[in-house]
């Protein structure tokens, strides 16, 4: 099974508050470079890479030399605020010994719960991704109130694998894995090295709480695992201070604990889509775009389209049907009816020019399609 790991395209890499801080002690910048070399030479590799980073709360919390996470929320606000400057300075410059370029990107789980955000969010991450770019997300702890107090970027960095469909989801954190009882109390635990995310049994050895300087503990990193499950991801839960860890996960070692997905990504989307019970209109087709689709996987483009029925905004599912009524397939659409309705029967390259702007060159793209 680890060779989901080794052969796995796009990771997301997810770096704790007690890793990239030393434990309390600020931000352990050595570290960051030995983590970023390894990323990089990822990259050089082939994989792509998106890196969500913990740390903001406890960098705020060294700097401003407080020895405990405050409670009230705008302490904790505060902390973020003064610690955000120094995080993404920390990865900017370390990237850049490398000439690898990073972009910041700071969401909240509304950002990511309401549709077309989320498909905004996705859209700017593939470009970046496409460019060549390394993201660096987290959360912006500065504007969320619950987020911050009960949230955890564990939860963040499963819905990033979500939502830029990585195949390999690694959580580096201060423990070696998962194990079948507390390795701080039993001296005869042993480490997991492989399980089913959805695996009950894991749930008792899971724990409860996080540590001093971040909120999530191994439960909330088994609870990422499933998140990401559901997209079809595989999830790496393993110590960051393994040397070279993310080089040795990369040639295929059995380090860590590895969780499977009940089901491959591509079938998890389309079991995803087909889950979808609501359409909110329709697409009529020519035979062209009919034949297209049964016959070459492809997305589906406006100049396929001639005729636009309901109101539906930008990605919402619609029924695609043929010119007698039949129904062709059913997906996610990337632009409201109105607009839709003004770029029916026409090429892509004329969607800036018909409408001002263009979010994407195909109304349904393939993987957000299932055929019928």
């Amino acid at each position: 099974m680890r060779d989901k790991v080794s052969g796995a395209r796009r990771w997301v890499v997810k770096i704790g508050s007690a890793l990239l801080t030393a434990d309390g002690r600020g931000l352990d910048q050595a570290a960051m470079a030995v983590w970023v070399d390894q990323m990089v030479a990822l990259r050089a590799a082939g994989v792509e890479l998106v890196l969500v980073s913990s740390g903001a709360v406890a960098a705020g919390m060294s700097r401003l030399g407080w020895a405990s996470r405050p409670k009230a929320v705008h302490e904790l606000q505060a902390a973020a605020a003064v610690g955000q400057m120094g995080l993404i300075r920390a990865w900017e410059s370390s990237f850049a010994r490398c000439d690898q370029q990073t972009a910041q990107i700071l969401v909240t789980h509304d950002d990511l719960s309401d549709r077309k955000r989320y498909l905004n969010a996705r859209s700017t991450l593939r470009t970046l991704i496409d460019l060549g770019v390394v993201p660096v997300i987290n959360e912006n702890d500065t504007v969320v109130t619950d987020e911050i107090r009960f949230g955890d970027n564990d939860t963040l960095a499963a819905l990033v694998a979500n939502l830029v469909e990585a195949d390999l989801l690694v959580i580096l954190t201060d423990r070696d894995g998962m194990f079948d009882a507390d390795p701080r109390h039993n001296p005869e635990a042993n480490l997991i090295s492989e399980a089913r995310a959805d695996d009950p049994a894991l749930d008792a050895v899971a724990g409860g709480t996080g540590g001093a300087l971040g909120r999530g503990g191994m439960q909330t990193k088994l609870r990422a695992a499933r998140l990401a499950a559901r997209s079809g991801a595989h999830t790496v839960i393993v110590g960051g201070r393994i040397e070279q860890v993310l080089s040795r996960l990369k040639a295929g070692e059995r380090l860590g604990t590895l969780l499977a997905p009940e089901c491959s990504r591509h079938a998890a989307r389309k079991q995803w889509l087909a889950g979808h019970l609501q359409t909110r209109g329709t697409l009529i087709l020519d035979d062209g775009a009919v034949l297209a689709l049964r016959q070459g996987n492809r997305s589906l483009l406006p100049v396929g389209v001639r005729a636009v029925q309901g109101a539906f905004r930008r990605g919402e599912m619609v029924v695609c049907v043929g010119p007698q009524g039949a129904e062709v397939a059913r997906g996610l659409v990337n632009y409201s009816a109105a607009e839709a309705q003004r770029i029916l029967g026409r090429p892509s390259d004329e969607i800036e020019k018909l409408l001002g702007y263009v979010d994407e060159p195909e109304l349904i793209h393939r993987d957000n399609m299932i055929l019928v």
